[in-house]
């Protein structure tokens, strides 16, 4: 895949509520996971190895703040962190907050669905969490 077909070169892939010139945080279209978060490197690499180091470090620090940002604002039971890229081979991360009474918990949120309803979120999630985003990384350069 190169860039000029790749989903995530092509869009924000999302809302985006945080980003600087490496990355972005997006909040993904997840109707049963409110707070599903993505972490998209802003430019078309496919491995953590074929970052330099410091590009490395960036990112995840970035991934980090994204999660204490979903704790500090969601209080989930736990948080998913994954960087698969099978079918999009474009660095990026999902930070997934998970609660007791999500559709899928305790399976992962590709697996089997043991349940209808998606944990309640207040509806100005995305706001929330571009403040919490904006106070652990800074505005937006």
């Amino acid at each position: 895949m190169t860039a000029t077909d790749c989903p995530l070169c092509r869009s924000d892939a999302g809302t985006v509520l945080w980003r600087d010139a490496l990355c972005r945080i997006v909040l993904a279209n997840e109707p049963d996971y409110p707070g599903f978060l993505r972490v998209i490197l802003n430019t078309h690499v496919s491995e953590m190895t074929d970052l330099p180091a410091a590009d490395r470090q960036t990112l995840m620090r970035v991934v980090f703040a994204t999660e204490a940002a979903l704790r500090e604002v969601m209080a989930p039971g736990k948080i998913n962190l994954a960087s698969l890229g099978n079918v999009v081979p474009h660095l990026h991360w999902h930070v997934i907050p998970r609660f007791v009474d999500d559709p899928h918990f305790p399976n992962p949120v590709w697996g089997e669905r043991l349940r209808q309803s998606p944990h309640a979120a207040p509806a100005d999630l995305g706001a929330q969490l571009a403040a919490a985003l904006h106070s652990l990384l800074g505005a937006r350069p």
